[in-house]
């Protein structure tokens, strides 16, 4: 079946059921791209896995090295333990000396405990373990690991899917029009991906880290993997589309919703919508401020490029 996409023009007319038939010619463009993406993301999915891991790894880690949870106890014990093992070595060391006034016999005994005491610190020399989620259902290994390759074929398809839709719509706005949409059409797959890697550099490990240790000394925490990427999915998502405020403003702004120097005046509204937006999002007072400096930014971003293009439509007209 082919699937070339004819391009149509402003003033091309054609029937509903070519409408229809291109429709469907872009939603199987749109559904080959995202197999192959899903293929490729599930032949990498451990790396995926430990991608998107890496923030509660790390948290995980500070927990169990603090000792809290049942994680945190263990290791507790392995650290006694091995202080236990070095001072085992440092007396059998000292025991196979000459000084020690032991028959060879002996010494030669003591000699053959060296393997076993080096292997068994080495084991005890391990950073802590357990920086994994977890999973209580026997079919849930499975079923995340497909969840996690589905949201990185998404993000990996996203500028083909959002080709595809805009070269749908595009056909229906004037030559003047299509000049004026297409930068903001253009920006939105790039700040969709910005806001993903601020979520996940930013936003992600502060919130995992504010839920772990919120009253950590209550609970012996164990992190699912089913909610935990769920959590994660939604927060970069969300992210994301936090990201699209530029294109919002820009299209308020050019259907006379709203105008820039409203924008300008009513600036300290925009802080502190920006202000509770971070305040929302899970994290201390330094996150929180991590959290607000970009969302104003692209306000002010968004604002002068509203700014520029108001003045070019009345210098036009």
């Amino acid at each position: 079946m082919a699937v070339a996409v004819k391009t149509i023009r402003h003033d091309e007319r054609i029937s509903l059921v070519d409408h229809l038939d291109e429709l469907r010619t872009r939603i199987i463009v749109c559904a080959i791209v995202l197999a192959a993406a899903f293929a490729v993301c599930f032949w990498q999915n451990h790396a995926l896995l430990k991608l998107i891991n890496r923030p509660l790894a790390t948290q995980t880690q500070k927990q169990v090295r603090a000792g809290h949870g049942p994680l945190g106890a263990a290791y507790t014990n392995q650290q006694s333990t091995r202080a236990l093992a070095l001072q085992l070595e440092t007396a059998v060391s000292a025991l196979q000396s000459p000084q020690s006034n032991l028959s060879p016999a002996a010494r030669l005994q003591l000699r053959r405990l060296n393997p076993g005491l080096h292997r068994t610190i080495a084991q005890l020399n391990r950073p802590p373990q357990g920086d994994k989620p977890v999973t209580l259902g026997i079919g849930e290994p499975f079923t995340t690991t497909i969840g996690v390759t589905l949201l990185f074929a998404l993000i990996l398809s996203l500028p083909v899917i959002l080709y595809q839709l805009y070269g749908f719509i595009i056909p229906a706005l004037s030559p003047t029009q299509q000049r004026a949409a297409r930068p903001s059409l253009l920006a939105i797959p790039g700040l969709f991906l910005a806001g993903i890697a601020f979520g996940y550099l930013v936003v992600l490990p502060a919130a995992v880290r504010f839920f772990e240790n919120f009253n950590a000394s209550q609970f012996n925490v164990l992190v699912q993997a089913s909610q935990y990427y769920h959590f994660a999915a939604m927060t970069i998502l969300a992210m994301g589309l936090l990201f699209q405020i530029p294109v919002a403003i820009l299209a308020a702004t050019r259907a006379d919703i709203v105008t820039p120097r409203q924008l300008r005046k009513n600036r300290r509204y925009a802080i502190l919508v920006c202000v509770a937006i971070a305040a929302l999002l899970p994290g201390d007072l330094t996150t929180m401020l991590l959290e607000t400096v970009p969302l104003y930014v692209l306000f002010e971003v968004s604002l002068v490029l509203a700014t520029i293009a108001q003045r070019r439509r009345r210098a036009s007209a």
